[in-house]
Parts: C-alpha cells; sequence; structure tokens
C-alpha cells in the first residue's frame, strides 16, 4: 500500500535511515562518548537480530516465560452498551508477564545486553511497569539493575516499586524538577554516561538516540504482528480501526507495525489530562512543535525558552514531554491521525470496562479504551481494535483516593 509517496510494502526496510531518521524526526543527538556506547549497541543489534540463535532464544522466552500469544477479547456487552453496532475488540497485553507490553521489549533488550557481556541494565520508569519489566528481565538473566523514577511517580505508583525491589532492582529516588518521567530519563542517561562500558541502557520507550526507537519498535511488534492474524482469524476480515495510547508510544507503535500496510484507520490517543493549557496535559503531538530533547529529533512541548515544557497526565505512563520520533514522522505522513482524551474520559473508561467487562485496565489503557468508544459512538458500523497496554493493578489505590467508585455504569 502506497500513502502520501510512501510505499508501506517496503517501509520496514527503508525506516529509519542508517543514521536512525525517520524522515527528519529520530538521529542520535548526543555526546562523543555516548555515541561510542550507541555504535556498539547498534553494532550489536544489527548483527544479533539477524542471529537464528537469537531469534530462536527470544521466541522460546516469548512462549514459555511471558505467555506470548496474548489474545484478542471481544467486549460484547461494552459494544452493546454503546448501541451503534460497531463492535469493541481489546488485544490483551493486559495479560503478558508482569501485566504490561513492556515485557516484549526489555527482555530482547536483556538478551542482547547479555549476548554483548555486560553486566547491568538502567533505565527510568513513570508508571513503573518498564520498571517491573526490566527487573524481572534482569532477574532472569542474573543482571543487575538500576531503575531511576521520579518521587512524585513513586507515590502513585507504590506497588510497582515493590514489585522491582523484590526482583532485586535498585529503585533510585529521583527528586529534582517535576520529580516524575522527564526527571527520570535525564537520571538514567547520566549514569549510563558513567557506566556504559558495563551496562546498557534499555529505554522504556520508541524514543532516545538511534537505535532505541527501532530497537524498541522492533521488539514490540509483536504485538500488532499477532493482533493481525489472530483477528482475521476470529472476523474473518481485518478491523475498521486500530486504536492505541501514546506516550512515548512503544505499545502503540506495536500494535499499528501490524497494520500500516493494510486499509485500516489508525489512531493513536494522547493525554489531554486537565486541559489544553500548557501544564495541564502531555498532548506533545498535538500541541507540540520540532525540537530535540534526551538525544532525538522529534515533536515536544516547550516553555518560553524553548525549552521541554512541565507536563501532567493522570497516568504516570504519559506524563512526558516529547513522544517518539516514528510517532512525529506518521503524524505528518497523516498515516496515523492523533488526538487526544481527558482525564475525565479516561477514568470513566477505567470503571466502565471494568463493570462491564471484568477487565481493570492500566489508566494509560484507559485513554485507548476512552477513544475507542467514543470512536464507534460515531461510527455506523464496523469494528475497532483496541490496544489494552496494561492491567490497572497498579493504578488501584491511586484511583480509589482520587475517583470514587460510582454506583452505577
Amino acid at each position: 500500500m502506497e500513502f502520501n509517496g510512501i510505499n508501506f510494502d517496503t517501509y520496514f526496510k527503508k525506516y529509519p535511515s542508517k543514521e536512525g531518521f525517520f524522515g527528519k524526526y529520530g538521529g542520535a543527538y548526543i555526546s562523543p562518548e555516548l555515541q561510542v556506547a550507541m555504535k556498539e549497541i547498534s553494532d550489536a543489534y544489527q548483527t544479533i537480530c539477524k542471529s537464528s540463535k537469537f531469534i530462536a532464544d527470544l521466541r522460546k522466552i516469548r512462549r514459555e516465560f511471558q505467555g506470548r500469544p496474548t489474545p484478542i477479547s471481544h467486549l460484547e456487552r461494552l459494544s452493546n452498551k454503546i448501541g451503534t453496532g460497531v463492535q469493541l475488540y481489546v488485544k490483551r497485553e493486559d495479560l503478558n508477564h508482569t501485566g504490561a507490553h513492556k515485557l516484549n521489549h526489555c527482555m530482547g533488550e536483556a538478551l542482547l545486553a547479555k549476548y554483548m557481556g555486560k553486566k547491568k541494565v538502567i533505565a527510568e520508569t513513570g508508571a513503573g511497569q518498564h520498571g517491573v519489566a526490566l527487573a524481572t528481565a534482569a532477574a532472569y538473566f542474573g543482571l543487575e539493575c538500576d531503575i531511576y523514577m521520579g518521587s512524585v511517580d513513586i507515590k502513585k505508583q507504590a506497588p510497582n516499586v515493590e514489585r522491582m525491589k523484590i526482583l532485586g532492582a535498585n529503585v533510585v529516588e529521583v527528586t529534582h524538577g517535576l520529580a516524575t518521567l522527564k526527571e527520570a530519563v535525564d537520571a538514567a542517561f547520566a549514569a549510563y554516561a558513567r557506566e556504559y562500558k558495563d551496562a546498557i541502557y534499555c529505554i522504556g520507550s520508541v524514543l532516545g538516540p538511534h537505535p532505541f526507537p527501532m530497537m524498541v519498535r522492533d521488539f514490540q511488534s509483536v504485538v500488532g504482528i499477532e493482533a493481525r492474524e489472530q483477528f482475521v482469524s476470529m472476523t474473518g476480515e481485518l478491523p475498521d480501526a486500530v486504536v492505541a495510547c501514546v506516550g512515548g508510544g512503544s505499545n502503540a507503535m506495536g500494535m499499528f507495525s501490524g497494520f500500516l500496510n493494510d486499509p485500516v484507520d489508525i489512531y493513536g490517543v494522547e493525554p489531554l489530562g486537565r486541559g489544553a493549557k500548557l501544564g495541564d496535559h502531555a498532548a506533545s503531538l498535538t500541541y507540540g512543535e520540532e525540537g530535540i530533547m534526551h538525544g532525538f529529533n522529534s515533536i515536544m512541548l516547550k516553555d518560553e525558552n524553548g525549552e521541554p515544557a512541565p507536563v501532567y497526565s493522570v497516568a504516570s505512563g504519559l506524563d512526558y514531554p516529547s513522544s517518539g520520533p516514528e510517532h512525529a514522522f506518521l503524524r505528518d505522513l497523516g498515516r496515523v491521525k492523533y488526538d487526544v482524551i481527558n482525564d475525565e474520559e479516561t477514568i470513566d473508561a477505567f470503571y466502565t470496562l471494568a463493570r462491564l467487562e471484568g477487565i481493570i485496565p492500566a489508566i494509560e489503557s484507559s485513554h485507548a479504551v476512552a477513544y475507542g468508544m467514543k470512536l464507534a459512538k460515531t461510527m455506523d458500523k464496523g469494528s475497532v481494535l483496541i490496544c489494552l497496554s496494561g492491567r490497572g493493578d497498579k493504578d488501584m489505590d491511586y484511583v480509589i483516593e482520587n475517583y470514587p467508585i460510582p454506583e452505577k455504569i
């Protein structure tokens, strides 16, 4: 399929470029010292990812440890409640081991670290799911693990903090700035610059300097590949629309990868938070402009000085002032439409999915569910496939404390 001059039959062979660019987005804007480290990772990945042993090891891990493939569930009661005849489905990444999609790339990155002879993995986390997944991978492979996390998120995501510690990770609290995801990334990068000879940085999304946007997308593409095959098997046709939440954008790129070359509408859902005022949301692709941060060029939210702006989202995993460079590229192409969902709509979807379908979603995933519900109300017929990127165990205390359980749905 060709879209705005891009042939999606060969898309994954051409993007990113050798230098890590998706059009004008991406690249590696880092110090000379880190350039050496990133080249080592890139060279190792480009070699190892073609190795039959690496591929066989990763497939075995996914099958015997992660519990893949994860299923697709038809949301029949929710579809009936909406009442337009449009049918909603979810790809159940909440049933992936550790409760979210994050383990898909963490096991791949840790396996790469093991092949490279590294002794430690370093990462940042917001919602804690990436931290838990990497701590799990480190335990599986016998690696040391340092996880950097903002103090605000440590309070919001206490269950995941305890999980990381139980798994043997060293959770490093980050207290400067807004003490959320951006600051955690800053701290993790600084630590990696000091320790890169013995450690590998395992970034938590499709962002950062090349080769991470490519690597994480490749490891996450299993979500979209499975989902496409499963949906066709279930229904005999492709979905009319595919929806996923977007912060950095790893679950979305994984899901979208399976459908970019199909006549399917694709929607990325950003967090509008409390509203459109700068500082009240984290919808970078909707309200941002081109800019460089954390070693890559993409679309970002900027303050009056051109620096990364303060951001907010009810979902700790989405409160980042930029998004992956491939998302910026797909936005400019028009292949993926990026839209927003606010906190109120998100929490309503959280409780609605739980009450009607027996699935408690992560707050991040609830953005996608809310948008899928809203989209279905505008359609006369068809189907919507939503990436349910994670489960809501980690969010229970926070949601109940701040958003009382409704009597009726």
